[in-house]
């Protein structure tokens, strides 16, 4: 039970939580109008791996092999980021189900949500041990130290917060993933299919709660612009605690998968979509919060000019790749 040292903050979760309880109605529907669109896929779909495989199936397996080796190095560092990133789930479902609980919609939507979500993580894992891409060992190390290590974001005490990096987050991954089916498509076209499908998920997941926080403003503005001001300005992804995390995430940002103008673009796009210029009838604290929130996006432009303008050749190596060094612009 979460008790904080100051009695304001239990009041002001308290009541967050009774807006949440006021909006199950709307989420009811948000969630069967997600369960009516539901398109099943599974990793056998496009891994197969039964005991009795086909000639053709096993002629498959070879020929993705093949391909597989000619995928640059820059490409596998992205793949692996997306598979660990992926994997992290088990932190998630414990972020969203620590305010919403188990009960009413909300406990259903996060078990929809995960069993949507492993899907991810388990196909991912299953191409790269097909593809023999890695060394696997050092995968799996990463992906026990990533777990074990844990994600304990700050926002996790204010459930408004959960709802605007939920939005933000799935925007974010939804984009990696789509670029690197685009990108390493080319020489691989199971990989590009296995991410279009993932970031039509994750498409679907960040429509969901933009939703949410959307219905949340609707009866909580003040309070739920102030959450949102203190995660837009910046997020840490998921995965920012497993190994070597900075590291690749600059080699996916110089591959152009996924940077700063990219977030920029999301927050920017959130903004309109929540038409937080619009909102009126606040009061101090709600209107310093949508002034501050309007002013983001130039922020954001002046971190991605800095970052780009500093941003020199680099070489890089990993243990997950035989520590190959390749360089970088």
């Amino acid at each position: 039970v979460y008790s904080p040292a100051d009695p304001s903050d239990a009041t002001e979760t308290l009541a967050k939580s009774e807006a949440l309880r006021h909006i199950e109605p709307i989420v009811e529907e948000m969630y069967e109008a997600h369960k009516a669109k539901q398109r099943y896929w599974w990793p056998s779909d496009f891994l197969p791996a039964d005991e009795m495989m086909s000639d053709d199936e096993q002629k498959n397996l070879a020929a993705l092999r093949e391909r597989a080796r000619i995928v640059p190095d820059e490409l596998r560092v992205a793949v692996v980021l997306g598979l660990l990133t992926e994997e992290g789930l088990p932190h998630f479902h414990r972020l969203i189900s620590k305010y919403i609980g188990d009960e009413s919609v909300w406990g259903k939507w996060n078990y929809l949500w995960t069993a949507e979500e492993d899907r991810h993580g388990m196909i991912l894992h299953d191409y790269v041990r097909d593809a023999r891409l890695f060394r696997m060992k050092e995968v799996e190390m990463m992906q026990f130290a990533y777990q074990e290590a844990g994600f304990d974001p700050s926002w996790d005490k204010d459930p408004y917060r959960v709802f605007v990096y939920t939005t933000l987050q799935e925007r974010a991954t939804q984009i990696t993933h789509r670029n690197t089916g685009k990108i390493i498509g080319d020489n691989e076209p199971v990989i590009r299919g296995i991410f279009q499908n993932v970031a039509a998920d994750e498409a679907k997941h960040f429509s969901f709660y933009r939703r949410v926080f959307r219905a949340i403003l609707e009866i909580d503005p003040n309070r739920a612009l102030q959450s949102a001001l203190a995660i837009m300005p910046a997020i840490d992804m998921p995965g920012v605690s497993m190994p070597a995390f900075k590291e690749m995430a600059d080699v996916v940002r110089r591959t152009g998968i996924y940077g700063p103008w990219d977030y920029k673009a999301i927050v920017e796009e959130a903004i309109d979509f929540w038409k937080i210029e619009a909102l009126t009838g606040l009061n101090d604290a709600g209107r310093a919060a949508q002034e501050k929130i309007l002013a983001i996006p130039k922020r954001l432009g002046r971190v991605a000019e800095y970052i780009e303008a500093r941003s020199t050749a680099k070489s890089f190596s990993f243990k997950f790749i035989y520590e190959r060094a390749f360089e970088m612009a």
